[in-house]
């Protein structure tokens, strides 16, 4: 099957991830200056997610790049990843909303988790439908560090949150560098 219908489908869906969490912005009660401080750490968490939400788009388009058609085992794997990124907004919010409480904060890093796994498995899956013979995804040192990460993440903020959303803007910023052997000169 061509690649495009996928494609087209997860861009939809992404596209819509990102309206949803924009939607959840609360605006502050007042209107002082001082009243942003109450909704700041939710406009924080969603500039974070917007970030991940953004890698993920960014990801998934050079994933595509390298294949021209997809089977039925790539569609339920990318259906896979887009379950999970579709539960972003409401991490988010919950999250944000409650940016030092610790289960709020580790199911943010869970879904991250989850996220990242169930991408790894749609790169495994084109790799292998592609016959390139080369398991990207799993082979990369920067994935295997960040599921790490992404459970320590979910420990730490078990046990203090700001530690855990910490590694979480880490893991953005780590996302946001480019691999030296995938920047063209």
């Amino acid at each position: 099957m061509n690649k495009n219908r996928l494609e087209a489908f997860s861009d939809g869906v992404i596209a819509i991830i990102i309206t949803i969490m924009v939607l959840e912005l609360k605006p502050p009660h007042g209107t002082a200056a001082a009243d942003l401080a109450g909704v700041l750490p939710g406009w924080l968490r969603y500039a974070l997610s917007f970030v991940y939400v953004g890698i993920y788009w960014v990801n998934h388009h050079a994933l595509l790049e390298r294949v021209a058609k997809v089977d039925g085992a790539a569609l339920w794997a990318n259906l896979h990843l887009l379950f999970w990124m579709s539960l972003i907004p409401y991490v988010t919010a919950w999250a944000g909303e409650h940016p030092m409480a610790p289960v709020p904060v580790a199911l943010y890093g869970a879904v991250l988790l989850l996220c990242s796994i169930s991408f790894m498995l749609l790169s495994w899956r084109l790799d292998v439908e592609g016959g390139s013979g080369r398991v990207h995804a799993w082979g990369s040192r920067k994935n295997r560090l960040s599921i790490g990460l992404y459970t320590l993440a979910i420990v730490l903020s078990l046990w203090y949150a700001p530690f855990g959303a910490a590694v979480h803007v880490l893991l953005a910023l780590l996302w946001l560098m480019p691999e030296a052997s995938r920047v063209r000169r």
